[in-house]
């Protein structure tokens, strides 16, 4: 039984989760391109598989079409937009995720973009690098407004870390744990708002057609020239054309995106400005959460092509 495993990070320290799935009786192709797969890329490699640890490279109409024995789709991580459910609904192709294994590193991460891009510690460090000891004022978090869209797993871990800041918190979500938002010190407010009084913004929520451009051009002139944007989530929550121009006139103070609608981005604006940390898609590369993420995956597969019990 063949299958396919994309995403670059998985065994990489931990090349028991290849045995485990060869003791299963798998015969399993890597992603050795070093890179994220194109649709082309997958159609060519699915052909003849029944299962497929998926990384962030398409699973969309197309690319189903043409893995008609595929069963089982385990993603390696928590977002499913790159996958169509729908379809996957139609063939009966069983479809999984790793919900949790990558949630402290994420939640890590956006922390890290937030003093990273406050304190202009990726700026300072270049300028020392240059030999220039000049000094750079930065912004404060402690005692900030921070603004949380998406509270789920991630969500609810940095609001914990904001905590530790003594940070005011605003959060938005669909479904509201108003039971978690008292015990936590979260305080409801919608979109609008959060972009009105927060210092700092980050984005944590699912990318579909009601979150797509969330964070907009209109968005982004309601929030002060000193705040904060950070997205650990998907690219296309944020009008990236909008964010570009903004951050090249100075109309916010920075942002820090580990994640981009074309990665790398195409336009060669986006590397020239110092009010801008970036990140390489990479905010639950961590030795451990690619563990985790990577024996949750094996699990599922195994579940889903019926063969657990022989790994």
């Amino acid at each position: 039984m063949n299958i396919l495993v994309t995403p670059r990070s998985f065994g990489k320290a931990n090349p028991e989760l290849f045995e485990r799935l060869t003791r299963a009786g798998l015969e399993v192709r890597r992603n050795d391109t070093g890179r994220i797969l194109s649709a082309q890329e997958m159609c060519l490699r699915l052909a003849d598989c029944e299962g497929v640890i998926l990384g962030v490279d398409p699973l969309d109409a197309t690319v189903l079409a043409a893995a008609p024995h595929l069963r089982a789709v385990a993603k390696y991580g928590v977002g499913l937009d790159n996958i169509d459910l729908e379809a996957c609904k139609e063939r009966g192709i069983r479809v999984s995720r790793t919900l949790g294994a990558n949630s402290n590193a994420v939640a890590d991460y956006a922390f890290t973009l937030m003093l990273m891009t406050a304190r202009k510690a990726a700026l300072i460090d270049r300028r020392c690098r240059q030999k220039d000891w000049g000094k750079i004022t930065s912004l404060d978090l402690n005692g900030k407004t921070l603004g949380i869209i998406g509270l789920g797993a991630i969500g609810k871990l940095v609001a914990k870390r904001a905590r530790g800041f003594d940070m005011r918190i605003l959060g938005h979500d669909i479904v509201w744990d108003a039971d978690w938002a008292s015990q936590a010190g979260v305080e409801r407010a919608d979109v609008d708002r959060i972009c009105r009084e927060a210092d700092f913004i980050t984005l944590h929520t699912v990318l579909n057609e009601a979150t797509r451009n969330i964070i907009n051009a209109q968005r982004l002139s309601l929030m002060k020239p000193t705040c904060v944007l950070v997205n650990t989530a998907r690219g296309g929550l944020i009008d990236e054309t909008a964010l570009l121009a903004a951050l090249k006139e100075g109309r916010i103070y920075g942002a820090g995106l580990d994640v981009f609608a074309q990665e790398p981005p195409a336009d060669p604006a986006w590397y020239g400005l110092d009010n801008l940390v970036m990140g390489s898609h990479c905010s639950s590369s961590t030795v451990g959460s690619t563990a985790n993420m990577g024996h949750m995956a094996v699990d599922n597969l195994l579940r889903d092509l019926d063969l657990q019990a022989r790994a």
